[in-house]
């Protein structure tokens, strides 16, 4: 994205107090998030300080989440739905922005852009084959829905989408993308930490102590709340999304040698840069779990324990198989729907290497649900300023850069 030839952003860059909206919604498929966030910059422009001035969650209805899941599987969607739903999804993203706007008791002129992630639908970042004009080429995707015009009509306000294309185009994953603001918020110069985010997918961030942003790496971990979320589903007829408190799993026992079995996924030993979604942990991979948990007569609390064990397990051995070796880690900050789980937490907690505090992003000033939108807020407010928000160490793109298209 070039702002430069825009006298507004020449303007922005010029500012020393920054008002960003960051909207996130996410592969739990839950609802869409919406910060408000307040930058300070010093005389050159660097982030001083970042401030959440309000933060609301808009929950999906069930009929929404209900499309959402169709998109999200070759076997059941649809073009027609899918150009209705990037539309339609983003009169959900106006609502938001118009309801925190409202809540912060702010006119919306004080609002300088919207930083807007959009809802994934497929990602792809092996390539496969595709023709092209000179024989086949090897194409990597990703598509998150979501119309920024439709934004842009509904608030008045600039709007920076497609976060995720530009990365794949340099060669890269696309995702993670926060690791870039994670630094901004958590990294510390006297230990090094991680940033767990446990959403649909999992993902962490590592920020070595005293860490530049060429030394941070990130990657998706596996299965977050996804498997979990679409057992409940099933097994409730859609009656419930996802399992409160962890409450369900709870009174089950998690059976180990399936586990184990699962934990044979090619993805858990592949080496980072590496990311994945819905269309490898989705439906299907869940209802695997379902078949394999009947054949053993699990109950749903004993499968749901397996479940969760599965997420807790994929998330620590991605710390001990391909960070410990590398970087000393003194705590993990965990933040996404996941950490009001207290079983799966608890699990975590379990398992962690002796001298690793758990913690949360809450305890730091960025509360837990909050934390991505915050973090595409962060990516935002970087290009406007003309800065490179991608990290080529964490997606494995050949460079760094720009990303992001505006709406102005």
């Amino acid at each position: 994205m070039d702002t430069g030839s825009y006298p507004m952003w020449e303007q922005y860059r010029l500012k020393r107090e920054h008002y960003i909206i960051g909207l996130m919604s996410g592969t739990s498929l839950d609802g869409t998030d919406a910060a408000l966030v307040r930058i300070l910059t010093d005389d050159s422009g660097g982030i001083e300080k970042i401030s959440l001035m309000d933060f609301v969650c808009i929950p999906y209805s069930n009929e929404l989440r209900e499309v959402m899941i169709r998109l999200c599987s070759p076997e059941t969607a649809r073009v027609d739905d899918l150009t209705k739903a990037h539309f339609g999804i983003s009169e959900w993203y106006a609502h938001s922005v118009m309801k925190l706007i409202r809540s912060a008791g702010i006119p919306p002129g004080q609002v300088d852009a919207i930083s807007m992630h959009g809802q994934t639908i497929w990602h792809s970042p092996v390539a496969t084959a595709f023709p092209g004009p000179e024989g086949n080429l090897e194409v990597a995707s990703t598509l998150q829905i979501g119309e920024s015009a439709v934004v842009r009509e509904r608030t008045g306000l600039p709007v920076i989408g497609n976060l995720r294309a530009r990365d794949m185009a340099a060669g890269g994953e696309g995702a993670p993308l926060t690791p870039y603001a994670d630094a901004l918020m958590f990294r510390s110069s006297k230990e090094g930490r991680l940033v767990q985010n446990i959403g649909g997918i999992g993902n962490v961030t590592v920020l070595p102590a005293a860490s530049s942003h060429e030394g941070i790496s990130a990657f998706d971990t596996g299965p977050g709340n996804m498997v979990m979320d679409a057992i409940v589903r099933k097994a409730t007829n859609g009656r419930q999304h996802y399992d409160p408190d962890g409450s369900f799993a709870a009174m089950g026992k998690p059976d180990q040698s399936l586990v184990e079995m699962y934990l044979e996924d090619d993805y858990f030993k592949r080496i980072p840069p590496k990311s994945t979604g819905r269309e490898v942990y989705g439906a299907a991979y869940a209802e695997h779990l379902m078949e394999m948990a009947a054949a053993r007569s699990l109950s749903l609390e004993d499968t749901l324990a397996t479940a969760t064990c599965l997420t807790a397990e994929t998330i620590v051995r991605a710390v001990e198989d391909f960070v410990l070796p590398n970087v000393p880690i003194s705590a993990m900050l965990a933040c996404g729907g996941g950490t009001s789980n207290v079983t799966l937490m608890k699990m975590i907690q379990g398992r962690l290497p002796e001298g690793i505090r758990l913690e949360r992003t809450t305890d730091y000033g960025i509360p837990d649900d909050a934390r991505e939108a915050i973090g595409f807020a962060l990516l935002g407010h970087e290009a406007l300023m003309g800065r490179t928000n991608t990290l080529p160490s964490v997606t494995g793109a050949k460079h760094s850069v720009i990303s992001g298209a505006l709406t102005l």
